[in-house]
């Protein structure tokens, strides 16, 4: 992984939010942080009957600007933090752009407004984003800015494998994450979970007692010499239930892998990672599959 991390900023708590975790995530890979403002292209937003006005595009700008430097005057001291405004119809489009344009590494956004906090909720960007980014999309729970593990290093990056198309290019991104942030790095199995529809109660104990298994050991074995993690089969009756027994440390991250339906190179973000959002009370990375990973998936 390199370059920056890009933070799709708002002036609003979800803002606040995605700030807090994207300074986070740069002091840990010491990386600089760049906030984004996306508004609509200039001269669109009057309408066809009043013609724009100069002096109020330049008044836009303007707050946008002061918000901007307000966030970056919030970020840690030791967080070198760029605020840039970037013109777009589409918000999602904006930041993926200036992801992009920055190399990120990452781009980071809050939750829906209204999230209960601690939790996960997709707004209408995030949802654009899992369904258009060709970088890795940080989600940051609600109320991420006053949890007392802001200012926390990242400690320990948990993977949640499977045996799915991109499967290798999640592990990869697992362990640069890791090794880059010098956190633990934990491999997950939801594997009994995602299973075909219509198998009876005893095909899926058989599913969870062995197959789950079998993939953290192939998974293991597939780690770069010297990468060492701690590995776990995640056991409940779902995947909320699942997530919401798995033990998590301050200041972790999980990483999970885009849909198979996802485009080469693109994210969208699938029916178990969209369930394990409901329990999950840290962030969630999620990881667009590469071509190569989309190839294997079509033979």
């Amino acid at each position: 992984m390199s370059g920056s991390i890009v933070v799709g900023y708002t002036a609003t708590d979800a803002g606040a939010d995605a700030l807090a975790l994207g300074a986070r995530l740069a002091r840990s890979l010491d990386a600089q942080l760049d906030l984004v403002i996306v508004l609509p292209p200039e001269g669109t937003r009057s309408s066809a009957v009043v013609p724009p006005e100069r002096a109020f595009e330049e008044h836009v700008r303007a707050q946008a600007e002061e918000w901007l430097r307000a966030a970056a005057a919030q970020a840690p001291a030791d967080v070198r933090c760029i605020g840039h405004v970037r013109f777009n119809e589409s918000f999602a489009e904006g930041i993926i752009a200036a992801g992009e344009e920055f190399d990120a590494r990452l781009v980071v956004v809050g939750a829906a407004n209204g999230t209960t906090l601690g939790r996960h909720r997709l707004g209408s960007v995030a949802s654009e984003l899992m369904h258009s980014s060709t970088i890795p999309v940080a989600l940051a729970p609600a109320g991420s800015r006053r949890n007392a593990d802001a200012d926390m290093p990242i400690s320990r990056v948990t993977v949640a494998v499977g045996t799915r198309a991109g499967a290798d290019a999640l592990l990869e991104a697992g362990v640069g994450l890791a090794t880059a942030a010098r956190a633990t790095l934990r491999l997950v199995s939801l594997v009994p979970f995602d299973v075909p529809a219509g198998l009876d109660t005893g095909a899926i104990s058989l599913v969870q007692n062995a197959h789950g298994e079998d993939v953290l050991a192939q998974v293991r074995a597939a780690l770069p010499e010297g990468v060492t993690a701690e590995v776990e089969r995640a056991a409940g009756d779902s995947v909320e239930d699942a997530v919401a027994h798995l033990p998590w440390h301050p200041g972790e991250v999980v990483m999970v892998g885009s849909s198979r339906l996802a485009q080469p190179r693109r994210l969208f973000l699938g029916s178990t990672a969209a369930k394990m959002l409901h329990e999950l009370p840290v962030p969630m990375i999620v990881v667009p599959r590469t071509r190569a990973g989309a190839e294997a998936g079509e033979r």
